[in-house]
């Protein structure tokens, strides 16, 4: 997993990766322009801050995530050798919003709101989504976060528990995606049926016109 952020006009010419969540024990080492921040616990990589990144790549200017390409991650990891740190950078290309179909759901044992779904997201791909939407029912189709999403509000969509009960991903509303005349309350985005097929990334420019 890699998720890519930069924001100069609030963070500076920061490039910033994610590998893992954050911990509790996390620590960082700096070498040149890079820092490391890791588990001390475990010694594993959570992430890297790039310093100057212009001086190394050119990104968009407008802020938020970042779609790297391979020869990006290219140039990235042979920085990393440079300074000293391992090249352990592998570009994660798969789509994170894509179309949900909730085959079925049941009552969380230990919440009066919350409530367990199994939700299709591929051909034979299926998730446990633990979902507080009001309107979430079976047989409907929905958008889903997927782990390693980063919602247009900046939350990073980590695998984890609602309650003891695993969850991994988000069904979101329109609201949370941002999109154009959204109902500002909670509530899934139910999805006309032939939007588009179960596992396909969300089409961003069609749902657009969702509540025009």
């Amino acid at each position: 997993m890699l998720i890519a952020s930069y924001n100069p006009q609030y963070v500076g010419d920061t490039l910033m990766l994610l590998l893992q969540p954050d911990v509790a024990t996390q620590s960082s080492e700096k070498k040149g322009q890079i820092v490391r921040l890791f588990d001390e616990a475990t010694q594993a990589t959570i992430g890297f801050n790039f310093f100057e990144i212009s001086n190394l790549l050119d990104l968009p200017k407008d802020g938020g995530q970042v779609f790297l390409t391979d020869d990006q991650i290219d140039k990235l990891n042979e920085a990393l050798v440079a300074v000293g740190f391992e090249a352990e950078l592998v570009n994660d290309q798969t789509p994170k919003f894509v179309i949900g179909y909730v085959e079925s759901v049941m009552p969380h044992p230990d919440s009066d709101h919350l409530q367990i779904t199994k939700t299709k997201i591929g051909a034979d791909e299926y998730e446990q989504i633990v979902s507080g939407s009001p309107n979430m029912q079976a047989d409907i189709y929905v958008v889903v976060a997927k782990v390693g999403a980063m919602m247009p509000s900046g939350l990073i969509i980590w695998p984890g528990e609602l309650r003891g009960v695993p969850s991994n991903g988000m069904i979101v509303s329109g609201r949370e995606l941002q999109l154009p005349n959204a109902p500002q309350v909670p509530g899934a985005l139910i999805l006309p049926t032939d939007f588009q097929a179960v596992g396909e990334a969300l089409d961003f420019d069609k749902a657009q016109g969702l509540f025009s």
